[in-house]
């Protein structure tokens, strides 16, 4: 039997939306308030869904303290209370958006989790903004 468990972790950071081969006014233009040099910050909320099978002998999918030992250790001690664009090796050289945060945060996961799961992994930037990788229907 195929079971989805889940686990949700938050962190704080801050980041600018900008391309350095582009001018100030095509970054305002582009990106607006999110291009402030200043930069601007959010309370990210993270979802993983993991999909397995049940072990016989645990009951588990996967034990849950796996998975969170994972998002603290690959996740949250990299992303947390910090400046994406200036602290992280990640987005020293890619646009910190929603997008590319989340697939970023998929591939930390999966190069830690045994490839016998299935993986999504859901970002809110805000309430009403989120994103999804792999995306797809369910």
């Amino acid at each position: 039997m195929r079971v989805s468990v889940f686990r949700k972790a938050h962190f704080n950071a801050a980041h600018r939306l900008f391309r350095a081969d582009w001018t100030d006014e095509k970054n305002k233009e582009v990106f607006g308030l999110c291009s402030n040099p200043n930069y601007h910050g959010h309370n990210y909320y993270i979802e993983v869904k993991v999909t397995g099978e049940i072990d016989p002998e645990t009951g588990y999918v996967i034990d849950l303290k796996i998975l969170n030992d994972i998002l603290d250790k690959e996740v949250l001690e990299k992303f947390d209370h910090s400046n994406l664009n200036e602290d992280t090796e990640e987005f020293k050289n890619l646009n910190p958006t929603g997008e590319n945060i989340v697939v970023v945060i998929y591939n930390i996961i999966r190069a830690k989790l045994d490839a016998k799961y299935d993986l999504k992994v859901r970002l809110w930037e805000t309430e009403r903004n989120y994103f999804e990788y792999p995306a797809g229907i369910e």
